[in-house]
């Protein structure tokens, strides 16, 4: 497959993922939203949902692999990308990590609990027994203005 043809993939399917996280918003959760994808089909998505669940756990991530895990039956998820607005945190990457997906894609950095380059950094860091691919800043222009959108509004004096 081509560079672009991916490109034009990630985009696709990272859309679908900031359709998930408007939706997320509409509900006044953290605007999150993660696809499971394989052979090119849907097998997990969801958004955040820890507020609303009154779960830390919660995250976007983690419903999308266990919705995915749940349609495979299996907990391992080989040959398998996740699609995810924001950087991951340590609970998410450490769930993909087990899961054994294939490849992550991420839109905008998480300064404050990014795990994969802007915080901890800990693909790198940690020799883990299942390693991936990792693309980052695939929409992330769409996706970082409505982290900051979100929390300036959630901020400002009422």
């Amino acid at each position: 497959m081509k560079d672009n043809d991916q490109t034009n993939i990630d985009i696709f399917w990272m859309e679908k993922a900031l359709s998930l996280a408007k939706t997320a918003l509409d509900v006044g959760e953290i605007p999150i939203g993660s696809l499971v994808i394989k052979d090119q089909k849907l097998i997990g998505g969801a958004c955040n949902l820890s507020i609303s669940n009154s779960d830390p756990t919660a995250h976007a991530e983690i419903l999308a692999l266990r919705k995915a895990g749940e349609y495979l039956k299996n907990y391992r998820l080989p040959d398998t990308t996740i699609y995810t607005t924001i950087e991951p945190c340590t609970m998410c990457l450490g769930a993909m990590v087990h899961a054994r997906i294939s490849r992550l894609v991420y839109g905008a950095l998480e300064p404050k609990t990014g795990a994969v380059v802007s915080n901890f950094k800990i693909l790198e860091k940690f020799d883990y027994n299942h390693k991936f691919q990792v693309k980052g800043g695939v929409m992330a222009d769409e996706a970082g203005k409505l982290i900051k959108d979100f929390f300036r509004k959630k901020r400002a004096p009422r």
